[in-house]
């Protein structure tokens, strides 16, 4: 009896020594995460502008650390795949800066994309060893979520939230008025992890952790009233069904559709806002609010600006000095922000909020191809690496969550771009993802 006891005890012992162990070889990564905790001081600048948060100078320490670990161990830090899909952002940035009519105004926007989409990315891959390393990321990353959900919940029922129709009721956690959509995509985030999580792991309590998770980041992501992160969240997580097994979808989503009918119907969760700004979305082309105008000018804008250098664009940081003489009447002056503890203001409109046309504007086709298409190789590596795993029948769980991240950014870039406190933390994303694409995946 004594031994049938200690067994067990034991074991659950080594195991919390290892995932400690794991977390204090990890925590130049989890020191990022953990600093998106601490509200952003200022306002957040749009498309490739910097925000000199913690977490971005906490990033800066993780390149630094990546950087000395690969020097100290003498081994080949990237596989051939992985540098060249990390590395092919490089390309189209620096072309575009130098091709740039004010190259130097052009570099913070080089810095700020090639921590992004490269130097963080890189690091992340070299400091994730296996598949129990990954799973310590990927729950900081639902720990995040659920800090700020519970910021952001509280915002809406004590009407301490950002400014929306009126009331001080969005909620937007730590991030303030300026970057509304910095808690929807940390939550999304972690909606789409646990998501990945309860389809790919078996029966158990990591499974049933994660569906609870999951019960709980579903308000906050509502609350936030981010049409984007909504439509972002579901198809990602709609993709996730899919790969898990038809059978297992049909289930989730007969599940979901129930949850969200007893929060917003039965329980009158935000219902009058929430069914308001998702009928918006169906609206946007018979009788499109102003934020969807100012969107739809500032796309034209970009499109224009594309046209007049197509293969380099504008230069990099360039679409707020090109922005007027490219877009219509109909552009408004900018966005009113407030509430959540920030006084009323302007916030100018300084990029499309759309990813795809602000690479194209201010890098042309050459970017685009370079820095979006490794985003697509990224994808297309973790769907080819998901159906040899699934042949083996194992890493279930990390597949779905890398796919999953990489859906929902891919996805939520067609609304939004680069900007904000938050931006980091797409680093990390990045990274994650791309470890589990292209690095050579070790069995923890």
């Amino acid at each position: 009896m004594a031994t049938a006891v200690t067994v067990p005890a034991a074991a659950e012992r080594w195991e919390v020594r290892d995932w400690a162990r794991r977390a204090w070889s990890l925590s130049p990564v989890l020191a990022v995460i953990a600093l998106l905790l601490v509200p952003a001081v200022g306002g957040a600048e749009g498309g490739t502008g910097g925000t000199g948060t913690l977490a971005d100078a906490a990033s800066g320490l993780l390149v630094l650390i990546s950087l000395m670990r690969v020097l100290r161990s003498g081994a080949r830090p990237l596989t051939r795949a992985a540098a060249v899909v990390l590395g092919l952002p490089v390309l189209g940035i620096c072309l575009a800066a130098i091709t740039s009519n004010d190259p130097a105004a052009s570099l913070p926007g080089v810095a700020r994309y090639v921590q992004v989409f490269v130097l963080v990315p890189a690091a992340v891959v070299l400091m994730v060893r296996d598949r129990r390393d990954f799973a310590v990321i990927a729950w900081a990353l639902v720990g995040l979520a659920l800090l700020q959900g519970a910021v952001g919940v509280t915002q809406y029922l004590t009407g301490t939230g950002a400014s929306y129709m009126g009331e001080d009721v969005r909620a937007v956690g730590t991030f303030g008025p300026t970057d509304v959509m910095g808690m929807a995509t940390v939550v999304s985030y972690g909606l789409v992890v646990v998501t990945g999580i309860a389809l790919g792991s078996g029966r158990g309590r990591v499974r049933t952790a994660a569906l609870v998770c999951a019960g709980l980041l579903f308000l906050p992501l509502v609350l936030s009233f981010s049409r984007g992160a909504w439509i972002a969240t579901v198809l990602a997580c709609a993709i996730q069904l899919v790969l898990s097994g038809p059978r297992r979808a049909a289930r989730v989503a007969l599940v979901v559709g129930a949850l969200a009918v007893v929060l917003v119907g039965g329980l009158g969760v935000g219902s009058a806002m929430v069914k308001e700004r998702a009928g918006s979305i169906t609206q946007v082309a018979a009788a499109p609010d102003q934020s969807v105008t100012d969107r739809y000018t500032m796309w034209a804008a970009a499109g224009r600006m594309w046209r007049s250098e197509p293969l380099t664009g504008v230069g990099l940081k360039g679409f707020p000095q090109y922005r007027d003489a490219n877009a219509s009447l109909a552009l408004s002056s900018g966005s009113d922000t407030a509430g959540a503890g920030a006084a009323f203001q302007r916030q100018p409109l300084l990029s499309p909020h759309n990813m795809y046309l602000l690479v194209l504007s201010e890098q042309g086709l050459v970017g685009l191809l370079t820095v979006a298409g490794s985003w697509v190789a990224l994808l297309v590596a973790a769907l080819r690496r998901r159906a040899r795993e699934a042949r083996g029948a194992g890493g279930g769980d990390c597949a779905l969550v890398a796919i999953g991240l990489l859906s929902w950014q891919l996805v939520d870039f067609l609304y939004a771009d680069i900007g904000g406190p938050s931006t980091v933390l797409l680093s990390v994303v990045f990274g994650l993802a791309a470890w589990w694409s292209l690095a050579e995946v070790k069995r923890a």
